[in-house]
């Protein structure tokens, strides 16, 4: 189970999307599970064969949890492995041993934590139960076994009514064929509340924070922008929230000292601009999923992805790679109503980045009083990695980016 934020502990098993046996490749999604973020998908990282599901459906998995066991290609299988002791569930019967099981052990106590779900009990069946009822054949009963079908839920066509090969197989494609079902999350404002209140009050604490604003004419920004929306079909327009993340994904490229994460005592660089973008929940609370690689990305690139990133943070379907790669922050809060904003860092990262409102507001041009579209840039920073003189640097590159969009 990886880690998908700093405020995580544990999550609970939703959905799996392989089955032990099953090839899979990097960057495939395996398993869903639920956090206080709500569901998310989480992805496999090597190319590999499913051995074995650890975590069964339900479970509560706490960081760092064996979820599955997977081999590499050309490995040789091993034994099966012993679930876990970080995870806390029954087994559900979908992945329960399919020999004639045991008699259900007795539940391993759960240690509460304020981010876990409750923990769903899962009946097994019993010895002799409802299973060695049904009439089969051995190798039905086998097939069944291998993919996890309730033989009681088969109509046979086998003399005297019993289950036959052909009846499980019939079942496997019905049900392979079938569109999945993800369960509806369990969405909890209040543990959401808790655990961004504990991540932020912890990056109060550690964190020295400074602070810097500047106040950026976009003028020329949204001229550029208008012009070339005129020109554009609908679906393609851009929107300025496109351009304020190309700058700070540019900007922070270019700048050291802003774009990494701060962990045992050092400072560490990251090799690529993933930019955490904050989003409001319509449920309330908060979640910041990364775009990736934002300094190498077009403008007609990222707005699409990040229009992406808001949908699917608001409906479901978030990726773990999304939630763990951010390399730093950006807050805009667009039409929100606020002039400006002072981030808090998200730890580890060791910089935050802020846009108020886009408001009209008196400048002056070239000796000349004018009314200009103003926004208000932010900058939170890690005073252990940076200082106020590279954060007015960062700020300003920003503000000559934004100046000359066309270069976005």
């Amino acid at each position: 189970m990886p880690s998908l934020g700093a405020d995580m502990e544990s999550a609970q098993v939703i959905e799996w999307l392989v089955e032990s046996g099953d090839a899979i490749r990097r960057g495939d999604v395996i398993v869903v599970v639920e956090t206080d973020k709500g569901a998310i998908e989480i992805e496999v990282f090597d190319d590999g064969v499913v051995e074995a599901l650890v975590a069964p459906l339900n479970a509560i998995v706490t960081v760092g949890a064996v979820l599955a066991r997977i081999r590499a290609p050309g490995e040789a299988a091993t034994t099966a492995a012993v679930p876990s002791p970080s995870v806390t569930s029954a087994v559900a019967p979908s992945l329960a041993p399919m020999v004639t099981p045991p008699p259900p052990p007795a539940p391993a106590p759960t240690i509460p934590t304020p981010h876990a779900a409750p923990v769903i009990q899962a009946p097994v069946p019993p010895p002799g139960g409802a299973l060695s009822r049904v009439a089969a054949s051995p190798v039905a009963r086998r097939r069944a076994a291998e993919h996890g079908i309730d033989l009681t839920q088969l109509t046979g066509h086998g003399p005297g009514g019993a289950i036959t090969l052909a009846d499980v197989d019939a079942a496997g494609a019905a049900a392979a064929a079938a569109p999945r079902q993800r369960r509806a999350s369990g969405f909890d404002p209040a543990a959401m509340r808790r655990a961004i209140g504990l991540t932020m009050a912890r990056a109060k604490r550690d964190i020295p924070h400074y602070y810097l604003t500047l106040d950026i004419d976009l003028g020329a920004t949204l001229a550029w922008l208008s012009a070339t929306n005129r020109a554009r079909p609908v679906e393609r327009r851009l929107l300025p929230a496109a351009l304020l993340l190309r700058a700070s994904g540019v900007a922070v490229a270019r700048i050291a000292g802003f774009n990494g994460s701060f962990q045992d005592e050092a400072y560490r660089p990251a090799p690529a601009v993933h930019v955490g973008w904050a989003i409001a929940l319509r449920g309330g609370g908060l979640i910041a999923p990364a775009v990736h690689d934002v300094a190498t990305r077009s403008v007609d690139e990222l707005m699409p992805a990040l229009s992406d990133l808001i949908k699917r943070a608001r409906g479901g379907g978030l990726r773990s790679s999304e939630l763990m790669d951010a390399t730093v922050t950006v807050t805009s809060l667009g039409d929100r109503g606020a002039d400006s904003v002072l981030p808090i860092i998200y730890p580890p990262q060791v910089a935050m980045l802020g846009f108020g409102r886009i408001a009209e507001r008196a400048w002056v041009v070239d000796g000349r009083l004018e009314s200009r579209p103003v926004v208000t840039a932010s900058l939170a920073a890690d005073h252990r990695v940076s200082d106020g003189h590279a954060g007015g640097l960062l700020l300003a590159e920003i503000a000559r980016l934004l100046s000359h969009p066309e270069e976005l």
